[in-house]
């Protein structure tokens, strides 16, 4: 089974559990990491997700993934906050970031440059626009390679 179907298989076997609870999907990954395979959910809430909500959602999602036992590698489930920096991936990720700052990285150097730093002033599905030094740059979404909030210490 390829990468693709277990993230898809994933998010609709913890989607319920969301939605009941009232968190938000911000993500699914299966990823290998050296010798080790990690299925990783990160979810949200208002007012932030804490550790008991984590614990919970693994619990409850673990119990649908023995059901269903799609995994043939043996991997590590993990259930956390998306954190400070995050990358923005999915359109509600974008609407939810309009007008904050963000930083990003190119695949290619555009103009030059390999990352960018900005406001977040509208997306597409093709385009996102970046107000950089006063003036609005449109930027491929295919050629972003990042894109997160800008975190400020």
């Amino acid at each position: 089974m390829k990468k693709t179907e277990i993230v898809e298989r994933t998010e609709k076997l913890v989607m319920p559990i969301i939605e009941e609870n009232h968190f938000e999907l911000v993500d699914v990954e299966y990823v290998k990491e050296g010798a080790n395979w990690y299925l990783r959910i990160y979810a949200d809430k208002e007012g932030g997700i804490n550790i008991d909500d984590c614990v919970f959602i693994s619990r409850a999602l673990e119990e649908k993934l023995d059901e269903e036992d799609f995994i043939k590698d043996a991997y590590i489930l993990e259930v956390s906050s998306p954190g400070l920096g995050r990358p923005l991936k999915k359109d509600k990720d974008f609407r939810r970031n309009l007008g904050k700052d963000v930083e990003g990285k190119f695949y290619k150097a555009q103009n030059g440059r390999r990352e960018f730093e900005g406001t977040l002033k509208a997306f597409d599905e093709e385009n996102v626009t970046i107000e950089i030094d006063h003036s609005d740059t449109v930027i491929s979404r295919k050629d972003i390679a990042m894109i997160r909030l800008a975190i400020d210490f």
